[in-house]
């Protein structure tokens, strides 16, 4: 199974770059208190040093809200500004599994979109690409509906379907990382020239953590404008 980048994206976006970290014999199956306390911890600092008036300003809010209007998109955001959007409202992250828990910390902590799916709940090759005009309907998570990705948005997407819609807006059900998953794939995206050694300091952060509380062999890559597949 490989991970593919669109090279069309790089086109449009040459400043893209992912940080992928691939977790293999993983036990994701525990509810561990130290991650609580990181996005307990976590979620303080962003409530001491940010509000909601100004989220939308945050440069780092910013470069994203530029690339989802570049494709047309005002009206969705990334991952990333809505977590920030939840914490700075009051809302408390929730536990879900150890894998989404880090993640969600990760994102929180250094302010990029990060997300995850579980290989073996995939079929095919990995690839973020833009939909075609007739892509299969998929049920999001949350949603009671399915529906189809809208021509031209960029997608991470297998051989059946999209698995994350509008770049990294939403997670699909299908491929959800779960407190079975034993085999992972995240990703750390960084679209601002000027922050791609951060990104590459919280993807390490994030392999770290992943082999601290869930063990298992982790390995992580960077896919840029100029290497843009790896095997998973």
């Amino acid at each position: 199974m490989k991970f593919i980048i669109d090279k069309k994206i790089f086109e449009q976006f040459p400043s893209f770059v992912a940080r992928v970290v691939v977790a293999h014999g993983i036990d994701n199956s525990k509810n561990t208190p130290g991650i609580a306390s990181l996005l307990r911890e976590t979620e303080k600092n962003i409530k001491d040093t940010a509000s909601l008036e100004n989220l939308a300003t945050e440069p780092k809010i910013q470069c994203w809200r530029q690339a989802y209007k570049a494709l047309g998109s005002k009206e969705y955001r990334a991952s990333v500004e809505a977590l920030r959007r939840l914490v700075l409202k009051g809302v408390e992250m929730r536990h879900i599994n150890n894998l989404v828990d880090l993640y969600n910390y990760i994102s929180l902590k250094h302010t990029l979109p990060v997300g995850g799916e579980d290989i073996d709940s995939m079929t095919g090759d990995l690839a973020l690409t833009y939909a075609g005009s007739n892509e299969p309907v998929v049920k999001l998570l949350g949603d009671d509906d399915a529906k189809a990705p809208y021509k031209g948005e960029i997608i991470y997407k297998d051989d059946v379907s999209a698995v994350c819609r509008r770049w990294n807006w939403r997670e699909v059900e299908r491929t959800k990382l779960t407190e079975k998953t034993t085999n992972a794939v995240l990703v750390v995206e960084g679209i601002d020239p000027a922050r791609k050694e951060e990104v590459e300091i919280a993807a390490k952060e994030l392999a770290d953590l992943i082999k601290e509380f869930c063990g298992g062999k982790i390995e992580y890559h960077l896919l840029n404008i100029n290497r843009t597949s790896i095997d998973l």
